[in-house]
């Protein structure tokens, strides 16, 4: 359905004279109700042209009290403006309450293609530095247009407007940064969309995400959604067993078989393309970042299952390509979109001993607008604010990794120990069977898809399998903080001809750590294995993730990769532990163990054990490389 403008309820800009109330209290995620919004904002809806001639649905909520100038905060979203209607509001306007308080003209817009918007949806739309007429549009065009007849078509706006939004929504913020209109002061990017291939959602350097990408697209791969409809129904795995579902699954091929029947466009797409062809490599956003105009803040979460490559890339390519710009990362101790919402105080069983999202949202975030939109206050933001896990402290610095982290090597040793010290042996290895019919677990209980709490999982379940190395190092004497990211190289061989590594760097806590009080869950914390980072690598793409190749039989190769930034201190009485294995399943879909052109296309009869070697010998080493903060 499309309303005229006559049914949207243009505005009778002389009728606005209620005074805009400065006692509402409206956050993003939990909020005051929309009565409040109601008596605070008059809401109407508009069809924005573009320059092709598709119209955008767009809602913007105004402030009542007409008597001064705001700014516009817009946010663009594939996942619905809704409510839909003039008299249906949303329970919360803006990023958080203290914009709402303040006073901001906050706007929403479902992009092309996607619910109340004309034209064809594409998924993380590629973009087109070229533009030879008003046919070639993507999503920096799309955000221009849109600024520019809001700028002239919404009354009492101050010509400044601010992008923001978190996940796909933070795709669009840092899309519609490129090229900027000149009236975009300030954007902030939040846990972005940036490659879906080499990091983020979906793939880990090659891996595949499963239960995550069956979750969303099962819910948000089907044909264009309607406001009359639902969001759509779940989807029915029939049991809280996800290990178990996916292991029935069999080959990825029966996904269409015997469940989505072919209907997942986005889906089929992944699965024609298992290489980082021209398909995926159209839509990595970093290599646009360049030139930007507007002040960027990127916020991302250190425990972000989704999106913790989005938000450090995007800040790492602005920050190559755009010097001299504002560009600012926030780094929080955060699941996925965790600041907007909850508190922030601690995720699984791992406290952080503060209200870190609150403490973003009023002294982070707010600021960083209030300055660049209403030019109020001073911006005495650092460059990187990011949060110290295991001290737990919000640290500022003027570059990111911090300019005095030194590089420092963390050695395999014989015996499963982990040191800075090089080996010194001629030769040596270890061993295990990877079996993919019974693979590593990714958590220690039982949940249908990927958890949140997964990025700080207690990995003691994991130390007691037979296919699963560790390297430990011993009791810390002093505190030791890694900040930024770590650099992993194995030399590996295997019996078959393909595989995958993931390597999981561990903070192993003393045997006489306090149990948390109250503790409803009876966790025991001493000796508690806590997940700092893990990453895995689909080891074909070891040369090339372009060209994949299989391994030579039984044959040393290198493997190479980086996992993402970490800022986390290793505390005195602690030890540092790594672990190696093949699997993290159901969270990495299975590795045939035998190479095919197309993993997911694998025939059961694909699958196979295979004998996999970790070498740790003088001119065979495996190490991860780290930053290690001196004179903190």
């Amino acid at each position: 359905m499309q309303y005229s403008l006559e049914r949207r309820g243009l505005l009778n800009f002389s009728c606005m004279k209620a005074v805009f109330s400065a006692a509402i209290s409206v956050a993003i995620l939990a909020a005051q109700g929309v009565d409040y919004v109601k008596a605070n904002y008059t809401k109407y809806e508009y069809d924005v042209p573009m320059r092709d001639g598709v119209k955008l649905f767009t809602a913007v909520y105004l402030p009542k009290d007409a008597s001064q100038k705001y700014p516009i905060l817009l946010l663009r979203t594939p996942y619905s403006v809704s409510p839909y209607g003039v008299d249906r509001y949303r329970g919360s306007v803006g990023p958080s309450e203290k914009f709402a308080r303040d006073g901001y003209i906050v706007i929403y817009q479902d992009v092309r293609g996607r619910w109340m918007s004309e034209g064809e949806f594409m998924q993380v739309r590629p973009h087109k530095p070229s533009k030879r007429g008003p046919q070639d549009i993507d999503e920096s065009t799309d955000t221009y247009d849109t600024i520019d007849w809001l700028v002239k078509n919404i009354p009492n706006n101050n010509g400044r407007v601010g992008l923001w939004g978190i996940s796909y929504p933070g795709f669009y913020a840092a899309m519609g940064a490129i090229d900027a209109h000149p009236a975009l002061k300030a954007s902030s990017p939040q846990a972005p969309v940036c490659d879906w291939f080499i990091g983020d959602d979906w793939h880990h350097n090659g891996a595949f995400f499963l239960p995550h990408a069956w979750r969303w697209m099962s819910g948000n791969d089907r044909p264009r959604p309607v406001p009359t409809s639902k969001s759509g129904t779940p989807f029915d795995y029939g049991t809280p067993d996800g290990y178990r579902f996916f292991l029935n699954l069999g080959p990825l091929a029966n996904a269409n078989e015997k469940h989505f029947k072919h209907e997942l466009a986005f889906w089929n797409d992944m699965m024609k393309h298992p290489n980082y062809d021209e398909f995926w490599q159209a839509r990595n956003m970093r290599p646009h970042l360049k030139n930007l105009k507007p002040a960027m803040m990127t916020v991302g979460g250190w425990f972000d299952a989704e999106n913790l490559f989005g938000a450090l890339e995007t800040y790492r390519s602005a920050e190559k390509q755009s010097p001299g710009a504002t560009n600012i990362l926030v780094m929080g101790p955060w699941y996925h979109g965790q600041w907007a919402g909850d508190s922030g105080e601690k995720l699984g069983f791992v406290p952080f001993n503060s209200k870190t999202s609150e403490f973003y949202r009023d002294n982070i975030e707010f600021p960083f607008f209030q300055y660049h939109l209403k030019q109020k206050g001073e911006m005495k933001l650092p460059e990187a604010y990011v949060f110290e896990t295991g001290t737990n402290h919000w640290r500022g610095y003027d570059a990111w990794p911090p300019r005095n982290a030194r590089e420092k090597t963390l050695w395999f040793h014989a015996g499963g120990k982990l040191a800075f010290d090089p080996p010194t042996d001629a030769s040596g290895y270890d061993e295990y069977i990877s079996d993919p019919s019974r693979p590593v677990p990714v958590i220690g209980s039982t949940a249908i898809s990927m958890t949140r709490e997964y990025m700080v999982e207690d990995q003691r379940f994991a130390a007691t399998r037979p296919d699963v190395l560790i390297y430990e190092t011993g009791v810390l004497k002093e505190d030791i903080t890694f900040a930024g990211p770590a650099h992993v190289t194995l030399h590996t061989s295997t019996s078959g001809t393909d595989s995958d590594f993931i390597v999981k760097l561990i903070d192993v806590y003393p045997d006489d750590f306090p149990d948390p009080s109250p503790n409803p869950s009876n966790v025991r914390m001493g000796g508690f294995q806590q997940l700092v980072r893990g990453e895995p690598f689909r080891g074909r793409f070891r040369n090339s993730f372009e060209k994949p190749v299989p391994f030579p039989p039984n044959e040393p190769v290198k493997i190479e990769y980086v996992m993402p930034d970490s800022y986390h201190t290793f505390r005195r009485g602690h030890r540092i532990m790594v672990q190696v294995q093949s699997t993290w399943f159901p969270l990495v879909d299975r590795n045939p163990q035998k190479f095919v052109d197309n993993i997911f296309v694998s025939k059961e009869s694909d699958f196979q054990k295979a004998t996999q070697r970790v070498y740790r010998a003088r001119n065979l080493a495996s190490f991860l490389k780290v930053l290690v903060l001196e004179n903190k």
